[in-house]
């Protein structure tokens, strides 16, 4: 996955401790890092299943 050109972003929720993730959206992926570690591992999810994942995050 080339991250070169990911615009990462954090939740407007997060507060200023660092214990955060951040997101991207990649050509039908979105990608999740620590925002502690920009140059650590990064999971990788569908577009469809992370919808899925925040929506129910949402209804909860």
């Amino acid at each position: 996955m080339d991250r070169s050109r990911a615009v990462w972003r954090k939740s407007s929720r997060s507060d200023a401790n660092g214990q955060c993730v951040e997101v991207a959206a990649l050509q039908g992926t979105v990608a999740v890092r620590d925002s502690k570690d920009k140059s650590g591992p990064v999971l990788a999810f569908a577009a469809p299943d992370w919808r899925s994942f925040v929506n129910s995050l949402k209804t909860n």
